[in-house]
């Protein structure tokens, strides 16, 4: 179940499911790569003052489940996790541009959609199996 946080005059539990996509589904995310951009997924949190409850890649997209405050803006959270993520990834493994045409890791649009009480355990399973898949 997702945690309850107060706020100076308020208490909110927000969570989003975001999932975005490596330009041209090319698949980049094996091994140490894979393993980098979680770290610098939850660097990324960390800095945004995000929380990250699940994670998990596909070998050509990222699944997030979130927790944030009331005074995050979800595109200006997405953008700091695929414009940093991408310029970190590529500047630890410079390789990476030569294998996507344009040098571009992320494609420019996302998902996200809200999660409750009721879909939270269902998004949780979902994001979990995506190595399976």
């Amino acid at each position: 179940m997702a945690n309850v946080y107060h706020g100076r005059g308020y208490v909110y539990s927000i969570q989003y499911h975001l999932v975005w996509c490596v330009k041209y589904r090319h698949d980049i995310f094996t091994g140490e790569i894979e393993h980098s951009m979680k770290e610098i997924l939850q660097g990324i949190a960390h800095e945004q003052g995000v929380s990250i409850s699940e994670m998990e890649t596909g070998k050509d997209h990222v699944h997030l489940l979130i927790e944030c405050k009331p005074q995050h803006y979800i595109p200006s959270i997405v953008k700091a996790f695929k414009g940093v993520s991408a310029r970190r990834l590529f500047a630890k493994y410079p390789e990476l541009k030569s294998r996507l045409w344009g040098g571009h890791l992320w494609n420019p649009s996302y998902f996200v959609a809200t999660v409750s009480e009721q879909t939270e355990q269902q998004i949780r399973e979902y994001i979990t199996t995506q190595q399976k898949k």
